[in-house]
């Protein structure tokens, strides 16, 4: 069975290890960065803001830093990067990499009331659009709805990072870099399948099914 790594504690990362074990995978789940050495792949999930200074701007509306857990996803996300290992980014998931990849985030978003969790409906719902050759694309097809819980996004993409999916103003909602073995989405596909599927947006099973596929693909350590 193939280990997926992430850093925090298990009942923080309950939906996460849930939606992994449902579709094949083993989540280990631990504090301690070395617990992932003999792991085939790596999850980073979602949370609170990056620090704005790890790429190059002051505070303009992040929030919830946390500069402990933003040096333990770095250094994982280029860990498992250089070592071949495959990683699947989720919302802040997808921000730690294009950042620990020489990319920027937006702070604020300007349609942030369209994207971000509110009381007392939870996460949003819109619809994006995937490019031809994209892995959202040949998961989902070209135009579909999803969930949605942040208020910052990408910027300025990492170099060898392609866009996966787009919402209608423009905000990335994916983004890949397949000769890395690196796939990534804004959205939240572990609120999204098994016991938190919604009628309103695509299955985001098929997302771990999809990396999966990739860590098979991809063989040993």
């Amino acid at each position: 069975m193939k280990r997926v790594f992430l850093f925090g504690d298990r009942k923080k990362r309950a939906n996460y290890a849930a939606a992994l074990e449902a579709y094949g995978m083993e989540a280990v789940i631990s504090l301690n960065a070395a617990e992932g050495e003999d792991c085939h792949g790596l999850l980073l999930p979602g949370g609170a803001d990056l620090d704005p200074l790890l790429y190059g701007q002051q505070n303009q509306g992040s929030r919830g830093i946390d500069p402990e857990l933003d040096r333990a996803e770095l250094a994982l996300a280029r860990q498992f990067v250089e070592s071949g290992r495959p990683v699947l980014g989720i919302c802040r998931g997808l921000q730690v990499l294009n950042v620990a990849f020489g990319g920027s985030l937006v702070q604020d978003l300007p349609t942030a009331a369209a994207h971000c969790w509110e009381e007392p409906e939870g996460d949003k719902c819109h619809r994006v659009s995937a490019p031809r050759g994209s892995f959202l694309h040949r998961l989902y097809g070209e135009d579909f709805s999803v969930n949605s819980a942040h208020h910052q996004g990408a910027g300025q993409l990492a170099q060898g990072f392609l866009s996966s999916a787009q919402a209608e103003d423009g905000v990335i909602e994916g983004v890949e870099w397949p000769e890395k073995a690196v796939f990534a989405v804004q959205f939240h596909p572990e609120r999204m399948t098994l016991s938190h599927r919604r009628q309103d947006t695509v299955d985001g099973g098929a997302i771990f099914r999809f990396f999966l596929g990739i860590l098979e693909e991809r063989g040993g350590i």
